[in-house]
């Protein structure tokens, strides 16, 4: 059986954490923040934990793990 792909851009955007949730960098930050509150702004900050249904899709993507 050939070896299964990474998906590049899943790579590139998520992390894995030691209990096996994955991180996501929030969307929503890269421009027409002017339309957004200050608050809405600064709680987008840092990486966010997906839901897990998300989370194991994300998995998918990324048969073999991150290996960063």
């Amino acid at each position: 059986m050939p070896k299964m792909k990474t998906k590049s851009s899943a790579k590139k955007r998520f992390k894995i954490t030691a209990t096996g949730k994955v991180l996501a960098g929030p969307g929503k930050k890269r421009h027409c923040l002017s339309a957004r509150s200050q608050k809405a702004k600064r709680q987008n900050r840092g990486s966010q934990v997906l839901r897990h249904q998300d989370g194991v899709t994300v998995m998918q993507w990324l048969p073999y793990g991150l290996d960063r």
